[in-house]
């Protein structure tokens, strides 16, 4: 997994410099406001637009991730919190007699309705 990883990563920078060694002498013009006219490299301008694009969606993967270990933390304080609490007990019965069986439940429906 690690080698796919890098070869992503080779793959990527390589094509970013390959996009910045044909398109480095191109200018972009960039109107602003009250004729002002503003030339940006076309790599950079490339470059800038991705990062300003790709960094709302990282904050919120972060924030997301972030929340995911919140989560599970707490629900490891809680488990954690349950396994140290002293087990339920049993009830002592003083008769040599077993335990009467519970009565059963009553029905939903009344026997002989309609419904």
């Amino acid at each position: 997994m690690r080698f796919l990883k890098v070869l992503f990563w080779l793959l990527l920078g390589g094509s970013l410099a390959g996009f910045v060694i044909y398109n480095g002498d191109q200018r972009v013009p960039l109107h602003l406001w009250g004729g002002l006219i503003a030339d940006f490299n076309l790599p950079l301008m490339m470059i800038l637009v991705f990062l300003l694009g790709f960094l709302p969606m990282l904050i919120a993967y972060q924030a997301l991730k972030w929340r995911g270990r919140q989560r599970i933390a707490g629900l490891e304080r809680a488990l954690e919190a349950l396994r140290q609490a002293p087990p339920p007990s049993t009830p002592v019965y003083t008769s040599d007699e077993p335990p009467a069986a519970p009565a059963p439940p009553a029905p939903a429906v009344p026997h002989g309705s309609l419904l």
